[in-house]
């Protein structure tokens, strides 16, 4: 039985130089995060973690690396950021995996192009996982509603993300505690559970977003979670949030292009990238320029969701009363 007076802490969107694909600028050839693993878990450990995750855009080689140095750990956590589309629109979608294998790992990459299939095998393989930052690639694609019913087929959503706005975190949050809020498809008796992390791209915000839980060990912890027992805590995000982590990423770039950090280029392309950085150095505001732009953006969405969340909420109120099942709605 779970004791449900220990309660453990893990930042659940953590990155490591194993997220190696950065399609900002896709030419350069840039990692999205330059943080080795060993370093990760030294300050996630200094913050106050319990448990340390790593979530690495479609890899788990950053958990491996960790484990290869703290082998059979007790308080690391395999997960994995899956990059999926959702058909319809082309939506990009994130799903966060917690309890990831090598097998398992290797089963998802062909499913990719279509995040219900990854679903399906996610729930074959019996791991939790959740929703990752639910408005930040929606564009408009597809109808809102249509959109939101990506909640019918998860059994988490990520409420709280250090990068995302406070409105935009609230609202999910909103989402899963209102009275009424949206119930798992798949275990109609519970809502949809909470995790929460800082989709930490750099050191500087790694456990300073977290999901808490009732347990003593991080199977516990992750069965809490799994039921419904994460409390989503810490910091909310901003422009200068992204900012700030785009600019440690660049110099990160710039600095492994010298010789410092892993050794990605060959000498003809390294040499055109060190041109570029030195040719792009008056136009290094861009970075604040785009974050704000896509806050602006991401406020109007929420805002959007916000107002028709009531009328959403109630009809999936009805259904889960009349025995309706997600499929059904669809």
């Amino acid at each position: 039985m779970i004791d449900p007076q220990r309660v453990l802490r893990a930042d659940l969107h953590v990155h490591t130089r194993h997220s190696r694909v950065n399609n900002d600028l896709a030419f350069l050839h840039s990692r999205d995060c330059y943080s080795r693993p060993s370093d990760v878990y030294r300050v996630a450990k200094a913050r106050g973690m319990d448990l340390v995750a790593i979530t690495d855009h479609d890899s788990i080689d950053g958990c491996l690396e960790l484990l290869d140095a703290r082998p059979d750990a007790p308080d690391v956590i395999v997960g994995e950021e899956i990059s999926c589309r959702m058909p319809r629109g082309n939506i990009e979608v994130h799903l966060a995996a917690y309890g990831m294998t090598e097998s398992l790992h290797r089963d998802l990459q062909p499913l990719r192009a279509n995040v219900f299939e990854v679903i399906a095998r996610l729930r074959e393989a019996n791991v939790f996982f959740a929703l990752n930052h639910l408005l930040h690639f929606y564009r408009g694609q597809v109808p809102l509603a249509d959109y939101l019913r990506l909640l019918d087929e998860v059994p988490a959503i990520e409420a709280r993300n250090g990068t995302m706005l406070r409105a935009h975190n609230e609202l999910l949050e909103h989402l899963v505690t209102a009275e009424g809020g949206p119930l798992s498809a798949q275990q109609p008796a519970r809502r949809l559970a909470v995790v929460a992390g800082s989709d930490a791209h750099t050191l500087r915000r790694i456990g300073r977003t977290w999901t808490e839980a009732p347990g003593a060990s991080r199977d516990e912890y992750l069965a809490s979670v799994a039921a419904g027992s994460g409390r989503p805590c810490g910091a909310h995000g901003s422009a200068a949030t992204v900012a700030r982590d785009a600019y440690g990423v660049i110099t990160s770039f710039a600095a492994s292009l010298v010789g410092v950090g892993p050794a990605d280029h060959a000498p003809l392309h390294r040499a055109l990238c060190l041109a570029f950085v030195v040719l792009s150095l008056p136009f290094e505001f861009l970075p604040v320029v785009v974050a704000g732009a896509g806050k602006r953006q991401e406020r109007r969405y929420v805002r959007e969701a916000a107002a028709m969340l009531p009328g959403w909420l109630a009809r999936q109120r009805g259904a889960s009363e009349n025995g309706i099942t997600a499929g059904e709605r669809a």
